[in-house]
């Protein structure tokens, strides 16, 4: 059964291809989706400069309006339903015998609320504005998955983080580099970001 909500923690690790035939295979067709249309750059980096600037001032009503925003023109372009987007505190801390995770933002598989966390755990400091709306692309792109791709379980696979890198991108309007993957002992990827940086900028897909 898939889970209730996706959450969006900073580390970005691909989930393990699940074992069961369906969902392997809706993995691997996620996983090899690597491309996505994207919508008219206008007004989405407009809401987005909006978003920028009710975060450097720190006004969580702002803050919601623009994400709402953005949310809105998404779902338009792409012919989908809106999800409403929810701006919480300070980010839940998530601690393991062996970790400890922020959680900056998920998705409700059931509701399509969206929900985002605009301070940090420890120091409740704002959000910086990159990661703020990295996290936003991220949570509407479960969210497509799910209504528009027919990807129901909306797995992180590489895939999946390079559409929501695209988008990210597209909306702040910044350079895209090839994301290089490193394979991990359990089967797993975890993006390399020495490599990836040392990329050149691909051209824009729109």
């Amino acid at each position: 059964m898939p889970l209730a909500a996706h959450k969006h923690i900073l580390a970005m690790i691909t989930d393990k291809v699940p074992r069961k035939a369906a969902h392997k295979k809706e993995y691997l067709q996620s996983d090899e989706l690597r491309i996505l249309q994207l919508p008219p750059a206008e007004p989405l980096r407009a809401h987005a400069r909006a978003l920028e600037e009710a975060l450097s001032k720190d006004s969580r009503t702002d803050v919601k309006l623009a994400s709402n925003a953005i949310a809105a023109t998404l779902a338009k372009a792409f012919d989908v339903k809106v999800p409403a987007v929810r701006i919480l505190g300070a980010r839940p801390l998530e601690v393991t015998e062996t970790s400890a995770d922020e959680l900056f933002g998920d998705y409700d598989l059931e509701t399509a609320l969206i929900r985002l966390w605009m301070r940090t755990a420890l120091k409740k400091k704002p959000t910086s504005y990159g990661t703020f709306l990295s996290t936003l692309c991220h949570e509407f792109c479960h969210h497509l998955d799910v209504v528009k791709l027919g990807l129901p379980n909306t797995f992180h696979t590489r895939g999946f983080y390079e559409r929501a890198g695209l988008l990210y991108h597209h909306v702040r309007n910044t350079p895209v580099r090839q994301l290089v993957w490193t394979e991990q002992s359990d089967g797993t990827f975890r993006i390399n970001w020495p490599e990836t940086m040392r990329g050149r900028p691909l051209q824009p897909l729109a």
